[in-house]
């Protein structure tokens, strides 16, 4: 019979591919070839136990609509598929794991898109109906994720995620903490954040060389911040930048030359919290 061109895609891999591969983590299940890759960060979970715990871990309350960040081989998605009040939809990336997934679970073929999380526009699915947004997320764009979600923070009211130990305990930290820093400060300002329990390398094919945690963001009531929004990133960014240097360095670039004293200015970032630089944001725009 006449190879197609998915029949050749799904083919194993040539020794000399572009890919990077984990290649002592061979997996094949339902026909489909499949090595965890490199470049896109794979990592799958094999703790059903886990998988469960994660899921159980979306609150959803008043929420229907569900989508799944990289299901790659489904630890998650048959936890998500047992709950009847999700609508979930799947964006994986990988051609390869998407032909699993299908494979592996028929229902889930209408409801899955092979594209980039990165760029796929969410009110594509519901319109600008309220989402949640869960996954196992690749350790190399997971800062990226959050900062997508940041754009749809009118629409995603809640965000159940597993990523990298030390960006998730970033992202829950408190000022002062040595860990704190633009995610921490843009993401609590839009949501409420609590780390809720670490996973272990040994849990994943292939194995990590860290830890991962897995966080849970709920909307605030906060609509609209009282100041410039794109002022209070910039003056986010721009501060943690430049971390050590006491806020009116750090700054310079975007305070006037003749500016007013502001005590503000004497401290350095990680000593203010989200109200904090909402009032120096305020400030400099008064400047």
């Amino acid at each position: 019979m006449k190879k197609t061109n998915i029949d050749r895609r799904l083919a194993a891999p040539r020794q000399n591919s572009k890919i990077p591969l984990y290649r002592t983590s061979f997996v094949e299940e339902s026909g489909v070839r499949l090595f965890p890759k490199k470049s896109l960060g794979q990592h799958f979970l094999n703790d059903k136990g886990i998988a469960a715990k994660i899921v159980s871990s979306l609150k959803a309350e008043g929420i229907s609509n569900v989508i799944e960040v990289g299901p790659g081989m489904g630890a998650l998605t048959p936890f998500l598929l047992q709950e009847k009040r999700f609508d979930t939809r799947f964006v994986e990336i990988d051609a390869n794991a998407a032909e699993y997934l299908k494979a592996q679970y028929p229902e889930i073929s209408e409801k899955l898109v092979v594209a980039d999380f990165l760029r796929y526009p969410l009110d594509d699915f519901w319109g600008h109906e309220p989402l949640a947004v869960i996954g196992n997320f690749p350790y190399n764009i997971s800062s990226q994720i959050f900062f997508r979600i940041l754009d749809y923070r009118s629409q995603v009211k809640e965000v159940v995620g597993m990523l990298q130990k030390e960006v998730a305990e970033r992202i829950a930290s408190p000022p002062g903490s040595k860990v704190y820093g633009i995610t921490s400060v843009l993401l609590q300002a839009f949501y409420d954040i609590e780390y809720l329990f670490t996973v272990h390398e040994h849990v994943f094919t292939p194995p990590p060389k860290v830890k991962s945690g897995v966080i849970r963001l709920t909307r605030n009531n906060v609509e609209a911040l009282p100041c410039n929004e794109a002022m209070f990133f910039r003056v986010v960014k721009t501060a943690f930048n430049q971390r050590r240097k006491m806020l009116g360095n750090s700054l310079k670039s975007l305070l006037p030359a003749n500016h007013k004293p502001y005590p503000m200015l004497s401290k350095r970032p990680e000593q203010l919290d989200v109200n904090d630089f909402i009032e120096l944001t305020l400030y400099m725009e008064r400047e």
